[in-house]
């Protein structure tokens, strides 16, 4: 059991915390055999080690929650992608500014893609200014994360949400509960 142990003393904390002092690692072993404990390397650098009695599978435990906690309360940036064409026509132009609307109310980025086929690659302002009435037109709900540019045939500009994904959630949220508390009123037989 104890073939790996190296050091002949280390620097004990107790259960609650406190300070037991230098001990030497057999009688560190047995105090934490007595408790129904385990003793746990807290800090290996330290000369002499410190050692903590404690419970290590409830320390394991409970670190697992507080870190699933952590990535339950984390709010995960998504990309979505909307892609046009220089020549679109008015009515699927809305349609698309409603998608963008959208997807930045409810917190996520968007990455606006305008497609260029054939003579359309030699008039690339269409294609920036069409970007830029996007960007105003969206303005109030975004802002421009990464401007236009050319890539290849296509030209990306990137739009950021004024609000964080976490925000948009609880907004969502409170709007729900609020229209969940005005039922309609069932008319009484």
């Amino acid at each position: 059991m104890n073939e790996r142990i190296r050091v002949p003393e280390v620097r004990l904390v107790g259960p609650n915390g406190e300070q037991v002092g230098i001990v030497s690692i057999h009688d560190a072993l047995k105090l934490a055999q007595e408790a129904d404990l385990d003793l746990v390397e807290v800090a290996a650098t330290a000369r002499p080690p410190v050692c903590k009695l404690m419970d290590y599978g409830k320390f394991k435990y409970e670190s697992a929650m507080k870190a699933r906690e952590a990535r339950k309360n984390q709010a995960h940036t998504i990309i979505k992608e909307i892609k046009l064409r220089p020549k679109i026509d008015p009515h699927d132009y809305e349609t698309k500014k409603g998608h963008v609307v959208r997807f930045l109310k409810a917190g996520d980025k968007v990455k606006v893609t305008i497609m260029f086929r054939g003579r359309e690659q030699s008039r690339p302002e269409l294609g920036f200014r069409l970007l830029q009435r996007l960007a105003d037109d969206v303005q109030e709900l975004g802002f421009v994360e990464s401007h236009a540019k050319q890539d290849g045939r296509n030209m990306i500009m990137v739009i950021g949400p004024h609000k964080k994904k976490a925000e948009a959630k609880a907004e969502k949220a409170a709007a729900k509960a609020q229209r969940g508390g005005e039922e309609p009123s069932v008319p009484e037989e």
